[in-house]
């Protein structure tokens, strides 16, 4: 406990110094900026950040991540609340309340609305990080091959679900992320697989310019193909919020808190959805049901708290599991391992300090956004003046560079390109670049994992299913894989509505047998 508590100060003490603070300050500023935009998103932005932080130490790289993975989500609240398009997804919530109120003529009282929200929303959910990461990293240090086997093909499985309707398309694009990560030379014996005779695909596909070309090239052929513009509603009340209306929301805070940093927690759970499940609850338990939708404080107060606790919710399992729950979760857990550390159930033991020094990294990108959201509004406002037809030209120098800068090599700038095109064609068709870098990410450990075991075993696959925590993770990822097959799904709601019809009718019967 004490050596916890030594670890956490540390963290603290250790980013108050002029670089850190500037690093987190930049880093949440560059994401605000992004989040402005309508189109980037906060993946685009880790990726394009991963490749222009490549040389910096990993504690001050990591931060600025961090930072702007807070501040892009914070930031799209504006294009919700001015334009009445989500920066973000994660902000689609915030858009009916915001704008309502912005046509009001309280633009202004949004803004500060969302900026209290989305501040104290991460607050609460830095909160949970420092608490159950290393509650949950201790669970996890009882794997081994096995049960790592199961854990990155969980991972897998949940590509399913992290983004888009269609899982199918998911799992598609997680298994291409796998076959990907399988090019080049093995972990065991340095053997060349899928290289083709061609040298070059010896070392394999690079990570920065896969994730370079998911996100960044193909957003910027994305935006270009399909440009729109919309009207800005001006400006003109203050942005500083009043403590009384801020205060009397207190139940909305904890709850869109304890909210998004449950849906955080759940693999292939966004961060919309904390938003999304955030303004319900409100809307279910508020007085002020009529005013939901045309200008509710409590509803922008709820989406923009859930959608910002989720992302130390998404944090959790990242780090504890090496399970991300979100894209831009995805992008940062392949940022670390670049940057050397390696999220998962080690960590603890080969890298304890790094746990808290994400909680210092996500405390201070909470304060970033305070500071920026409240006393630098006007000018962040330009942002949204810039043309994209200039602005992406500039982004695709960024990615070329970013490709380039990581290994020197001419043929990392065609892998960006070519995996770039790749993307935009497939997005145009539904298919999502999320699980495609989760399963590149995981396929190594995958790859490894049953390799290892089944020399442990000499050959054997009877201890993947038999060993008491692989045979939890292999049911929770069968199971998980059965619930999108629409009969078994129905049997289950039916099983599950049937139980819970029982217990009802069972109510009122033992009621009446007490009564005298």
């Amino acid at each position: 406990m004490f050596q916890g508590l030594e670890l956490f100060g540390q963290a603290y003490l250790g980013f108050l110094n002029i670089t850190s603070i500037t690093y987190g300050l930049g880093g949440a500023l560059i994401g605000i900026m992004v989040g402005c935009m309508p189109g980037l998103s906060a993946t685009l932005c880790i990726a394009l950040l991963t490749t222009l932080t490549i040389k910096l130490p990993t504690n001050d790289a990591i931060l600025i991540l961090i930072c702007s993975y807070v501040g892009t989500l914070y930031g799209g609240s504006r294009t919700a609340i001015l334009l009445n398009i989500p920066g973000t997804a994660a902000n689609a919530a915030s858009c009916a309340d915001g704008y309502a109120l912005a046509q009001r003529g309280e633009a202004g009282r949004a803004i500060g609305i969302a900026t209290s929200g989305a501040f104290m929303g991460t607050l609460f959910g830095v909160l949970c990080l420092a608490a159950f990461t290393p509650m949950l990293a201790e669970v996890a240090l009882s794997f081994g091959a096995f049960e790592f086997f199961w854990l990155a093909l969980f991972g897998v499985a949940m590509s399913g679900s992290i983004v888009g309707d269609d899982p199918l398309k998911g799992w598609l694009m997680g298994a291409l992320g796998l076959f990907v990560a399988q090019i080049g030379q093995e972990g065991l014996y340095a053997y060349d697989r899928f290289t083709f005779g061609w040298g070059e695909l010896s070392g394999g596909i690079s990570l920065i310019p896969a994730l370079v070309g998911a996100f960044g090239f193909a957003e910027v052929l994305t935006t270009l193909a399909d440009p729109a513009e919309k009207k800005l509603v001006e400006l003109r009340d203050s942005v500083l919020p009043r403590f009384r209306e801020v205060a009397q929301y207190w139940r909305t805070v904890l709850r869109s808190g304890v909210i998004g940093v449950l849906t955080g927690l759940m693999p292939g759970v966004g961060e919309d959805a904390g938003a999304w499940m955030s303004y319900a609850a409100a809307k279910a338990t508020t007085r002020e049901k009529e005013l939901f939708g045309k200008g509710s404080i409590d509803g922008l107060m709820a989406a923009e708290t859930g959608d910002m606790s989720s992302i130390p919710g998404h944090i959790i399992p990242c780090l504890a599991l090496g399970i991300p729950g979100s894209a831009p979760s995805a992008v940062l857990m392949a940022a670390m391992i670049i940057h050397g550390v390696q999220p998962g159930p080690m960590m603890m033991i080969s890298h304890p300090q790094f746990v808290y020094d994400v909680v210092a990294m996500t405390s201070l990108a909470s304060i970033s956004i305070l500071i920026f959201g409240l006393f630098l509004v006007k000018p962040l406002l330009l942002v949204l003046r810039i043309k994209r037809t200039v602005l992406m030209p500039i982004i695709f120098l960024l990615c070329t560079v970013g490709a380039f800068a990581s290994a020197s090599r001419l043929f990392d700038i065609y892998c960006m390109i070519a995996i770039g095109i790749g993307a935009f064609f497939l997005r145009r068709r539904g298919y999502q670049m999320a699980p495609f870098v989760l399963g590149l990410v995981l396929g190594p450990l995958l790859d490894k994992s049953l390799r290892r075991g089944l020399v442990l075993s000499d050959g054997s696959l009877a201890p993947f299913f038999t060993r008491p925590i692989c045979i939890g993770f292999a049911t929770v990822t069968i199971f998980t894989i059965l619930l999108y097959i629409p009969p078994f799904k129905a049997l289950v709601q039916g099983i599950t509505g049937a139980v819970g019809r029982g217990i009802k009718s069972l109510l009122p019967s033992r009621s009446r047998d007490i009564a005298p």
